[in-house]
């Protein structure tokens, strides 16, 4: 099982064929950069098409607290994104509150662990639209 340094490295060595499907659901690469570092920090997240862009969930398993990931993007939402060899900047944004509950929905259908999540805490668990620039 990857996931972390490990699955970032096998995933960029190998376009993808290592790392983009992990435990019967897709993986992309999330690349911000840091809101205090200045440096690049790439994730792999799980993620969905959304027509033309792509979606993901900052739940951090249900803590309390969002993911470094999130704030960075919150901090600046221009981002690179890898799915597979397809390497491209995005822009990053938190869905809508009208928008949300289709796309999580959609996220919760092929992660059902996203569900459990949101029950273990009072945070509003966001869903990040990842719109090619």
């Amino acid at each position: 099982m990857l996931f972390g340094k490990e699955h970032v490295a096998r995933y960029q060595e190998t376009d993808g064929e290592v790392g983009h499907e992990w435990q019967g659901t897709v993986t992309l690469l999330l690349t911000t950069i840091g809101r205090h570092s200045g440096k690049e920090r790439t994730t792999p997240l799980i993620y969905q098409p959304e027509g033309d862009a792509y979606l993901v969930v900052a739940s951090k398993g249900g803590d309390d607290d969002h993911p470094l990931w999130y704030k960075n993007l919150e901090a600046n939402p221009e981002v690179k994104v890898q799915v597979k060899g397809d390497k491209f900047t995005a822009r990053a944004r938190t869905a809508t509150p009208e928008e949300k509950p289709a796309m999580w929905s959609k996220m919760a259908a092929v992660w059902p662990d996203f569900d459990s999540y949101q029950t273990k805490t009072d945070r509003d668990i966001p869903v990040v639209v990842l719109e090619r620039v």
